[in-house]
Parts: structure tokens; sequence; C-alpha cells
């Protein structure tokens, strides 16, 4: 290879336009977009949303004021749940340079989004971020690092996070293996560093669990999103707990391709709680679009979404968001935040 300095922008945008021909034998009508966008480097479109004057819409979580969108952090973390392409999650977290996750995050806060959702292990690039960038972007993290629990979420906490909350599996794993009441410690620990704490779920009989232990988070994390999608598990083969795991290498069975196996259950429970609640795995990490998840999550009763999103992605879901917003939406919940 030559000296010559190769910029990977340049490089990416070049390629891309020298294989516009190849998108002629593509089956995927989204894969012809993509390589359409990226062969124009990312200009604006005509069949592009458009944007609203509108801030992003707001609601409260304690004393913070957090956007109805958040940014996700699986995508920075390389958690694409990809399914059976193996290759995935590298690919993302390769893309994911500290340079590409503050370039995201400054998208973000233009658009309005002020909050990020992510692991503890994010926290060196939140802090660069904060310190580099002068970003203000809120930090919630959901303390899953450490051998025990009380670790991640001290770390959390020393590291700058606005609010913790117990991981989903983790807490789907706790009520499933009987040591609900761990969660209830852990919730009481989060509290005792006086910023706002939560409990997330994948299963709704996790949640349900923690309501009848009597436990009080300040906000839910709970995954909603449709079950109509082609990848989803038949309905007859859905099973308590199956988003623990063990995955199945047979297609009709579990394998990290579903996380609200009941939502109109999930919708109806919900409703009864009066605590602010974060709906994720609202587009099932790519298999729905945003237009659809976005609408199906607040009008099944969300306060809040976590979105995972490509710097390219940012825009368009925030205006996406936006309109739901802002459109006709019949909520069958009223707003908690």
């Amino acid at each position: 290879m030559s000296g010559r300095n190769v910029n990977r922008r340049g490089f990416i945008k070049g390629s891309m336009a020298a294989s516009a021909g190849v998108a002629l034998g593509l089956s995927s009508f989204e894969e012809k977009i993509l390589l359409a966008k990226m062969a124009e480097g990312g200009k604006s479109g005509d069949d592009k949303p458009k944007s609203s004057d509108s801030k992003m819409p707001c609601g409260k979580i304690k004393n913070l004021t957090v956007s109805r969108i958040f940014c996700g952090g699986n995508l920075i973390g390389g958690w694409a749940h990809s399914r059976d392409l193996t290759y995935v999650s590298s690919l993302v977290k390769a893309y994911h340079t500290d340079e590409k996750v503050m370039e995201t995050l400054e998208l973000a806060e233009e658009r309005g989004i002020n909050t990020i959702l992510t692991n503890p292990v994010s926290d060196r690039v939140i802090n660069r971020y904060w310190n580099e960038r002068g970003g203000k972007i809120q930090w919630f993290s959901d303390c899953a690092w450490g051998k025990d629990i009380k670790e991640g979420i001290k770390r959390s906490v020393d590291n700058g996070a606005h609010a913790v909350y117990f991981q989903g599996g983790m807490a789907d794993q706790a009520v499933r293996d009987g040591k609900t009441a761990a969660l209830g410690e852990a919730l009481e620990y989060i509290k005792s560093f006086n910023v706002p704490g939560g409990i997330g779920a994948h299963d709704l009989e996790t949640i349900k669990a923690c309501v009848k232990a009597g436990f009080q988070p300040d906000f839910w994390v709970k995954t909603l999103h449709p079950d109509n999608y082609w990848s989803a598990t038949p309905k007859e083969n859905r099973k308590v707990f199956d988003v623990v795991g063990p995955g199945s290498n047979d297609h009709n069975q579990y394998h990290d391709n579903m996380y609200c196996r009941n939502p109109e259950e999930t919708i109806q429970y919900m409703a009864t709680l009066k605590q602010p609640w974060i709906a994720f795995k609202v587009l099932v990490a790519g298999a729905v679009a945003p237009a659809e998840g976005f609408k199906f999550a607040f009008e099944g009763g969300a306060d809040f979404i976590c979105v995972g999103m490509f710097d390219f992605q940012v825009r368009e879901d925030a205006i996406i968001a936006q309109n739901v917003l802002a459109g006709n939406i019949k909520r069958s919940r009223p707003w908690c935040a």
C-alpha cells in the first residue's frame, strides 16, 4: 500500500459511489437507499422527513428534564443484537471510535436529544465528551459492570451518571432465580447517592414481581415493540424469561430476536403504573422502522423511548419522533413524566 494518506470518510464515500450500480442487484429497498445516501455524501434529500421548528418535547424524571427520545448505548458498546450476523457487533464497535461517539452525541444535542442511556464502560468517552467538547448530555447508567452490582452502581455515580437503574437482563435473571429481594436492595443503594433510581426488564414478569414486592423506583425501563415483524418468535413458542437465554438454533424459537414477547399485555399492565416509563428495544434492533416503532411505543404508554442510533440516523430519528409526538397519537396511558 502506498504512503498516501487515505481519509476514511472519503474512502467510504468513493467506494460506495463506485458500487452504486450494484444496488440494482440488491433485494433490499433499504440497502439501495443506504448506497445512494452514502454515494451522495449524506446530503439532504426530498425523501427525508422535513424538520420541525419545534423543540424536542421533554418530560421530568425527579429533578431531571429529559428529552422524550434517548440515545441508546448498545451500538457504542458493540452489542448489536444482530441475530446470526456474527460480524456486526465487531463492525459497529470498530466504527464507533471516540471521535465518532462524540460527533454522534453532538448531533443528538443539536437535535434536542439531551440524554444517553448506556453501560458504565462508556463512562470514559462520555467524560471526554463533557470535558473536551463541552457537552451537556445526561447519562443514565444501567450499572451492569463488576463482580457485584454495587460496583457498577458506584462506578456509575463516581463518573457522573445522572440516574442509575438495574439493567433489564440482570433484573430478569434475578426474578427468574428467586432473588427479587436483591433488586430492592440495589434500588435503595442507588437512591442513597441522591440520584434517580430505576428498574429495567425485558420480561413483564420482572415488573410484576417488583411491584408485588412493593419496590418504588423513580422510573421503569421496559421493552416495548410490535410483534409482527418477520423474525419474531411465533406466539405459540414464546416462553417466560426466554430473553434471558439460552437461544436456540431453531428459527421458530427464541434466538436474540425478541425483547417484548407480549406487547399488548405489557401495554395494559404498564398503564396501571404511575412512575415514568422509558421504553427500549422499540425498533427490535433494526427489525422495525422508526415511524412505526416510535408511534407504537408512545401510543402504548411509554413516556420516553431509548433508541440506538448511528450518527447518520440521528437527524431523521429526531424529526420522526417530533412528528409522532406532534401528531394525533392515541395514548393508552396518561403522560407520567
